[in-house]
Order: C-alpha cells, then structure tokens, then sequence
C-alpha cells in the first residue's frame, strides 16, 4: 500500500464517483446512546466546515460524492444538511440510496428481521445500551460484546452480525451490504466500477472497497487498500484525502 501523499493523476484517471463512508472518515468515531423503556437519546454528529467546503468544491471539479454508512437516513441527512444538494446517500449498509429527493430502496429486509428483533429485544443485559433507530438492518450498541445476542445469531443462517467494537450491525448476508448498494448507485448513474474511488476504515466497508478502481483505507489494522491514510494532528481521513485530490486537479 502506498501513503495517498502518493497518489497522482494517473491514478485517479476516470474516476468521476468518490464514495466516503462516514465514522472514522468523516466524523470520529464512537456513538453517544441511551435508551430508557420507551426513549431513545441519540447525538448526532456534524461534519466540519473544512469538509463542507472540500465536498462542495469536488463537486464543482464534477464529481458524484456518495455516503455509504450503516446509519440510518434521518440521522445522515442531519449531519449533511449542509451539502444535501452535493451528494447522495447510501445507508443502512447497501439498504437504500437517497439521490435527488428520491429513496431508492436496494432491498426489503423486515421478513428475515422481524422475528430476531423480538428474540434481540427480549434481551436483558447491563452492557446493552440501547437500539439505534433504523429501518432496514439492526443495530444494537453495547459497551462489549454480549454472549446472548451471539448466541440468538448463531443460529440465523440467513443473517449476519457485525461486531465493530461498539455495536452489532445484523443484517441479511449477501444482499443487506455496502457493496450491493453500491454497484446499484454505480449502475442508476451510468457508471463502470473503473469510475469509483472508495475509502472505508471498518470491516463493514471491505467489500465495498473492493468494487471499485481506487480503495483507500483510513484503518490498516481493519481493511487494506490500494493506499492508505494516516490521522494527521487531529485531522480526519476524509480532509486529507479529498485535500490530495483537490491538489491534484488544480
């Protein structure tokens, strides 16, 4: 893997589609949550200005900005207010895309779900902090790993369960991830996978950064990539990627 100081003008030949998954690429990692029987309190993160100003300026180099993150829809249209008019979003892991004001749903999940959310929910456990609201895919913070629910998901052949060091992230196998949301985002813009640059940092974004020509990782220790990103002085992954780009086409 190569540092994305090094990435140059050949490299990024053809790519017109830049795809950025959001915690740890975005905004820092780690989620805020607390759930008392019927209330659910739940931060929601803001990009920076720094990122705004970068996203709206790729934009006007002419290229496709998508978020590709395991977060529900309301709470990404918060955090992206700003730039709405910029990008598209896929969420809930390959789940559905929103583009233009349009949703665009990739898959209908509540039949493989419905009856594990009630086994999940039954669950009683102090490392158990609550249940992200989500519509297509689970999502159950924790502050570690809890033997019950793995014990519920090893016996769902159709689903998985993603531990990502503070979260469960269940969903349908194959079909309910970030790659499939995004080769059907790549198809409804017309594209070909040689047009997309991608940078992930968890294991969630593994697959989806082997779709497309360019696979930049923020996290070696997780995922690997063609290059890679280092945090600079409290600077996020996303600032100096976009900021190589933007070097590069000036």
């Amino acid at each position: 893997m190569k540092h994305v100081r090094e990435m140059g003008e050949s490299d990024i030949k053809g790519i017109k589609l830049i795809v950025l998954d959001v915690d740890g690429v975005l905004v820092p990692r780690g989620t805020k949550i607390k759930q008392r029987g019927n209330i659910t309190t739940l931060e929601t993160k803001k990009i920076a200005a720094t990122q705004i100003e970068q996203i709206k300026k790729l934009y006007n180099k002419g290229f496709h900005i998508n978020i590709n993150s395991g977060r529900g829809l309301y709470m990404l249209q918060d955090m992206f207010r700003e730039v709405l008019d910029y990008i598209s979003i896929t969420y809930e892991n390959g789940s559905a895309t929103w583009f233009k004001g349009k949703i665009i749903q990739h898959v209908n999940s509540f039949k493989f779900l419905k009856n594990v959310f009630l086994k999940l929910k039954k669950i009683k456990h102090k490392n158990i902090k609550g249940f992200e609201p989500k519509e297509f895919i689970i999502t159950i913070h924790c502050t570690n790993k809890v033997n019950e629910i793995e014990k519920v998901m090893s016996k769902e052949k159709e689903l998985y369960s993603i531990w990502n060091s503070e979260a469960y992230d269940i969903g349908v196998k194959k079909i309910q991830v970030k790659s499939v949301g995004l080769i059907k985002l790549i198809s409804v813009l017309k594209l070909k996978k040689e047009n997309v640059l991608v940078i992930g940092d968890n294991y969630n974004d593994a697959e989806m950064m082997s779709v497309g020509k360019i696979a930049v990782t923020a996290d070696k220790s997780r995922v690997k990539g063609d290059f890679y990103v280092e945090l600079e002085k409290k600077r996020l992954p996303a600032d100096i990627l976009i900021e190589r780009l933007l070097e590069i086409l000036k």
